[in-house]
């Protein structure tokens, strides 16, 4: 791997770290080479070494080799200063600050430890847990002890059989227990997670304290775990890589990649990439964003997967907006990597605006999409290009075949990277979960 690792300032809400390291200084593991400027996190060296350059968008440190796991702690204080010390920012999302969550007080509530690994392909979260679920499982407690939590759930979908007997065999707190969810998406999603688990649908511009209640990403716990026992800054982060690779169809789950690490030095390490490929894209491929080669591992990043060359569409295609998945710029860059022209746009109809941001008015349960279909077709679509969800796929599907509009999906090419079916109609005991909501 390249020796140069580039710390992005900006890698979660907020805005960017503010830079307390110079060029051509020193640094070991752990040293803060950058502080949160308000709403943000501190930023740590992830590998020792030469400051080379500081820049507007980031820190470029030449890393020493070293076999050397020592680092550099954060200050002394309780949970939430350890937290905010630590910067630890949300590892499943957007990369909101963790001590901001931790700040909140919910007595009586819930504290929900989000394991869905939602989306399709990914899967650092479960080995993780399959691994050794302690340091989730403690951070879950030291989260609940910081918010004056009564309950904590951890989240995790019923057929990783193995992860939650492995988590059932540590549990020793009678306030924490094992939820088990159905195998469809966007199942965690926040609202949707404390819909199921605590049947409370939020609406879409409430928070999830307003259902007593606050959810964190596992991977986020461990790192609370690791702040408050060992004064570990966040240094590193666990992720997937697969698709389309040397080796073929795989999924490889890599733990502790320093921050900063390049992104096609990544997946060299694991094989390389197959010479005739579509993208390469970061987070699961629903919600996945295009990244080049020399792009770099954040704290957010969850997966880095290869895809297949995407399908020519032959006619105009009509979008169909999910607030769940892709947003309407991303279909569109899809699209134009499928040679076609868009002859319409529409959103699905709980997708509503809450701050700029489209949000769903209920999770993964769909009212319908047939009129969104008969607007697309009236408006010139000869073909469809779908972000829904498993429930919006399938109302979508009910109906488009029969007018004749052949539908693709912003996934396929991921999952024919990985030979995983692809995205249309829901199996028989997914529609009768919906039935049961």
């Amino acid at each position: 791997m390249s020796e140069m690792y580039k710390l992005l300032l900006k890698q979660g809400v907020g805005k960017p770290a503010i830079p307390c390291v110079k060029a051509g200084e020193s640094v070991k593991r752990g040293h803060c080479i950058a502080t949160a400027d308000g709403l943000g996190a501190d930023l740590h060296a992830s590998v020792a070494g030469t400051v080379i350059q500081v820049t507007d968008e980031a820190i470029f440190i030449r890393g020493e080799k070293s076999e050397n796991s020592e680092f550099e702690t954060i200050p002394p204080g309780n949970i939430g200063e350890r937290v905010r010390s630590a910067g630890i920012v949300g590892m499943g999302g957007a990369g909101f600050p963790t001590w901001i969550k931790l700040a909140q007080k919910i007595p009586g509530g819930t504290v929900i430890a989000n394991a869905a690994e939602c989306e399709p392909i990914l899967a650092h979260n479960i080995a993780e847990i399959e691994r050794g679920p302690n340091e989730i499982y403690k951070g879950l407690l030291y989260a609940m002890e910081s918010v004056d939590a009564a309950h904590g759930v951890i989240a995790v979908k019923a057929k990783h059989k193995k992860a939650i007997a492995r988590l059932k065999t540590i549990i020793q707190d009678d306030r924490v227990s094992v939820f088990q969810l159905e195998d469809r998406y966007p199942v965690g999603e926040k609202r949707a997670l404390i819909r199921d688990v605590l049947g409370v649908l939020l609406t879409p511009d409430e928070r999830t304290v307003h259902a007593n209640a606050i959810v964190l990403n596992s991977e986020t716990l461990s790192r609370v775990s690791q702040a408050v026992e060992l004064g570990r800054p966040v240094l590193s982060k666990n992720l997937t890589i697969a698709g389309k690779l040397r080796r073929g169809p795989k999924s490889v789950t890599l733990m502790d990649v320093p921050i900063g690490t390049r992104i096609g030095d990544l997946i060299e390490s694991v094989g390389g990439m197959d010479r005739d490929y579509g993208e390469v894209i970061t987070g699961g491929p629903f919600m996945s964003q295009r990244v080049t080669l020399d792009d770099v591992v954040t704290k957010t990043t969850g997966a880095l997967i290869v895809t297949m060359p995407f399908l020519k569409a032959k006619a105009p295609l009509g979008l169909l907006v999910c607030a769940c998945s892709a947003s309407e710029a991303r279909m569109k860059e899809i699209a134009d990597q499928m040679g076609a022209d868009v002859a319409a746009s529409e959103r699905c109809k709980h997708a509503v605006e809450v701050h700029g941001v489209l949000r769903c008015r209920n999770p993964g349960i769909c009212p319908g999409q047939a009129d969104r279909v008969l607007r697309l077709k009236k408006a010139g679509a000869q073909a469809l290009l779908i972000g829904n969800c498993s429930d919006c796929s399938n109302t979508v599907m009910a109906l488009a075949p029969k007018l004749n509009l052949p539908v693709h999906h912003v996934t396929d090419s991921a999952l024919r990277a990985m030979n995983l079916p692809l995205v249309r109609k829901l199996r028989n005991h997914e529609v009768n979960f919906k039935s049961r909501m």
